[in-house]
């Protein structure tokens, strides 16, 4: 005999870092597991040090964090655990990525702009990932950026099962924020019953980042419930503007819903002052108490992460989730 076999089983690992650990426990929690011990801290000049207190060896790491403010820390320290567990021997790494950090950095607008969200993706290839699970991407190409398997879920199902359950017997429409995401309102209205469509013409100017110049409603809102989509929520000015663009033009009323709450200042000032009724998020990002008002419903993603986790761990199908469509 010329070669020994040996079955081996394989372990699932999940690890957080400390951008956004309460997210990473939830998933762990419903995984049925706990999160690996780690030594993580910062020396006196700002770098970062990583030690996992077990042994991770042939392991199926899935590696948690969110890219939230001060992004460039967390997302340094996220490569830095990949490179941990690359040199450590763990078999197969996946970068959870709930929020994709520089994402709407993902072409060239103007002469000599850089594409950071390609560059983020080649910076997690290199520390060695070998596939990346992600929530509600900015835009579809940021999946063919990185050179391996990318994991794109929707958080659609989230957000409208919840608004079903609480604004099913309006009469709604879905609207989008620019003309850009239409298929995305499209795929809204659908999960909605069929609901009809509008969107919000709009100008940005390309000198001033976040500022929105003009806006125009285009499709039939008067008198109805308007479900105003975006995947993130900044600094609030481009959906607030929207929301008062709908309520000038007639609509009864304006939900706002979102994957990503940035909430950068002066998000909530605008969202408390803004005509919306609510405003519905997730929780792939951190929000601090201080980032908290009356108006804002956050509804958990913990489930939809632990559940692909689940899947690709297990070998299954990602897109089975989402009724094929992912």
């Amino acid at each position: 005999m010329t070669d020994v076999k040996k079955t081996t089983e394989k372990h699932l690992m999940v690890f957080s870092g400390r951008a956004y650990p309460e997210l990473a426990e939830e998933v762990a929690d419903i995984l049925d597991t706990e999160l690996v011990p780690s030594n993580i801290f910062d020396f006196a000049n700002g770098e970062t040090y990583v030690r996992y207190e077990e042994s991770v060896r042939g392991c199926d790491a899935f590696v948690i964090q969110s890219h939230t403010a001060p992004i460039n820390n967390w997302i340094m320290e996220h490569l830095i655990m990949v490179d941990a567990l690359k040199r450590a021997s763990a078999k197969r790494i996946t970068v959870v990525m709930p929020f994709w950090g520089y994402s709407r950095q993902d072409k060239k607008h103007r002469g000599r702009e850089p594409i950071s969200a390609r560059l983020v993706a080649d910076m997690f290839k290199t520390a060695g990932a070998d596939r990346i699970i992600t929530v509600d991407l900015h835009a579809d190409q940021l999946q063919g950026f990185f050179d391996g398997p990318v994991d794109h879920l929707f958080a659609l199902p989230v957000l409208t099962d919840y608004i079903k359950e609480k604004y099913g017997s309006a009469d709604l429409a879905v609207v989008s924020p620019d003309a850009g995401r239409i298929k995305v309102a499209e795929k809204w209205a659908a999960r909605l019953g069929g609901v009809p469509l509008a969107f919000i013409h709009k100008t940005r100017r390309t000198d001033v980042a976040n500022e929105v110049v003009a806006n125009r409603v285009v499709g039939e809102v008067k008198g109805k419930i308007c479900v105003l989509t975006d995947d993130m929520i900044d600094t609030g000015g481009t959906i607030v503007k929207a929301a008062e663009a709908l309520i000038k033009d007639g609509a009864e009323g304006v939900i706002i819903c979102a994957t990503h709450a940035i909430l950068s200042d002066p998000a909530v000032d605008r969202l408390k002052n803004s005509p919306a009724v609510e405003i519905i998020v997730t929780n792939t990002l951190p929000i601090g108490e201080e980032k908290q008002f009356d108006k804002l419903t956050t509804l958990s993603v913990g489930p939809l992460i632990a559940r692909a986790i689940s899947e690709v761990f297990t070998d299954g199908s990602v897109t089975s989730m989402f009724d094929g469509h992912a």
